[in-house]
């Protein structure tokens, strides 16, 4: 029935904030940036450098805020996957990001950890 996941959609409390978060502290790369004035809203698309995966981000005024913690219902994290999670981590670290102390799936035994955007939406790096 599906092939592939299309696009995640992110609504954001601080647009410039989580623009620079995702562009410069994540590396994704800008593919579209639309201002749609009827709304007072920006639409920014994100994309990996090596791909078509996209992160919708978008602005609204005064967006009410959501229940994002892991264990609430709905979406529970974002998560990506690295070749290196030490590299990873500290590269993040050198931008200011504060990942939690990395763990180990303990059915996969593969190493993971998590860290927050902006609005404090967690983020999941889980290495190859």
């Amino acid at each position: 029935m599906f092939s592939k996941l299309h696009h995640i959609a992110i609504i954001c409390r601080n647009y410039e904030v989580s623009k620079k978060f995702y562009t410069e502290v994540l590396g994704f790369e800008i593919k579209q940036e639309i201002y749609r004035q009827e709304r007072d809203s920006y639409k920014l698309d994100l994309a990996f450098p090596e791909g078509d995966y996209v992160i919708e981000l978008f602005s609204f005024p005064n967006p009410p805020a959501r229940v994002s913690r892991p264990e609430a219902a709905g979406l529970r994290h974002l998560a990506f996957e690295v070749t290196d999670i030490e590299v990873t981590v500290a590269q993040l670290q050198q931008k200011g990001v504060t990942p939690e102390p990395i763990r180990v799936d303990e059915f996969t035994s593969k190493r993971f950890t998590f860290f927050a955007d902006p609005d404090d939406l967690p983020i999941e790096i889980y290495e190859r």
